[in-house]
């Protein structure tokens, strides 16, 4: 067993203690949904819809997405500052549409929005492309949208407590794919709520700077927490309960350069906690991702690997605790189309009927202070 020296453990523990403070949250004094000023809304009285705009009537009728597009549209043009629409009550929208959000719109829906029928594309519940200081401050979605959520090269984006309890679909998608030259930016989620998923709970897609606070994630077809080519991240926790079962997919999952700065991979990706109840895996890196430390683990009964670390580089699991209980095996890995993993540190963990493999055998991999239960340990 190759151990570190003594001023890489040092390091490691600095980084701990200065690296890691939870990401913003849910704050203890938030305004309930729809308190505050607003300079629009959209409010349901029986079963007529109207938008208002000050003393302006925007829209009446019996659609929900028309009356909130129209409030939204009716907010200052060219404005260079936030306003706010407020959405009170539940209705439908089709899952071929969507309710598009320019730059500067703060928008909170205090109800429920249902999603019916099919469609197909980038059709979202709230959808947002090329735009700057966009805020979804509450949603709450069922049914099966394409997507929830999907927001394209952005910059300064907030959601803040979202619940999506869905029969299909993906929850919430960021990106940067119409231009990913340019990558979207200044990205905060606070807390999301995301079952039912066809696909992913929650996946960014070519972000810098990413802030998330909570995503609880059950059934989601695939991942919990995916991040794609995402530097600058910081993680709470994500705690998922059968995330991807029958699949390769996990609770958290970092893959495509995840990490990846330049040509390196300094620790940028930055993870409180990772809590994980059957599923596919519990924590899964791969696909040239890395720079990433993972403070506390606590995975049971997964039903792949509970840890897969597959050509990835500089990662840190449980730098200060962490359990796994039954289910798949710890596994360090390597495809041989991407340079070898190397610079793994592996600690901290009780490992209870279940094994620790490193095959092939990586670069700098490191395996200490982990405490074998009716468990079995391969590594070179």
């Amino acid at each position: 067993m190759r151990r570190i020296s003594l001023a890489a453990g040092l390091t490691a523990l600095a980084l701990m203690a200065t690296s890691m403070s939870a990401p913003a949250g849910a704050s203890a004094n938030r305004l309930a949904c729809g308190d505050g000023s607003y300079n629009a809304e959209a409010v349901l009285s029986g079963s007529t819809w109207t938008a208002r705009n000050g003393t302006r009537t925007v829209y009446t009728g019996t659609g929900m997405l028309p009356a909130m597009q129209a409030a939204v549209g009716s907010l200052t043009a060219g404005r260079t500052s936030k306003q706010r629409v407020v959405v009170r009550g539940s209705g439908s929208m089709s899952a071929g549409s969507r309710l598009s959000l320019p730059s500067y719109t703060v928008l909170d829906v205090c109800g429920t929005v249902n999603v019916t029928g099919s469609g197909s594309g980038d059709q979202a519940v709230v959808y947002a492309r090329g735009v700057t200081d966009v805020e979804v401050q509450n949603l709450k979605v069922t049914g099966a949208p394409l997507y929830g959520i999907f927001v394209r090269n952005g910059v300064n984006i907030t959601l803040g407590q979202i619940d999506m309890r869905l029969s299909g679909g993906l929850g919430i998608r960021i990106d940067n794919h119409g231009d990913r030259s340019v990558r979207t930016r200044n990205v905060r989620i606070d807390n999301v709520y995301v079952s039912g998923t066809s696909t992913h709970g929650v996946e960014t897609y070519g972000l810098d700077g990413l802030t998330v606070g909570t995503v609880t994630a059950r059934g989601t077809g695939h991942s919990g927490l995916l991040l794609n080519d995402t530097i600058n991240a910081s993680v709470n926790l994500v705690d998922a309960q059968n995330a991807g079962t029958g699949t390769g997919y996990a609770a958290f999952r970092m893959a495509n350069r995840n990490g990846r700065i330049g040509s390196g991979y300094p620790t940028n990706i930055r993870v409180n906690q990772v809590i994980a109840r059957g599923g596919g895996r519990g924590v899964f890196c791969v696909s040239e991702s890395g720079g990433a430390i993972i403070n506390r683990v606590d995975l049971a009964q997964t039903g792949n690997n509970a840890i897969l670390i597959e050509n990835c580089y500089n990662v840190n699991i449980a730098a200060q605790s962490g359990t796994v209980n039954g289910g798949g095996e710890i596994r360090l890995a390597a495809r041989s189309e991407f340079p070898n993993t190397s610079d793994i540190l592996i600690q901290n963990l009780t490992v209870t009927n279940s094994a620790i493999t490193e095959n092939p055998c990586g670069i700098n991999t490191t395996f200490r202070n982990n405490t074998l239960v009716n468990s079995r340990q391969t590594i070179c």
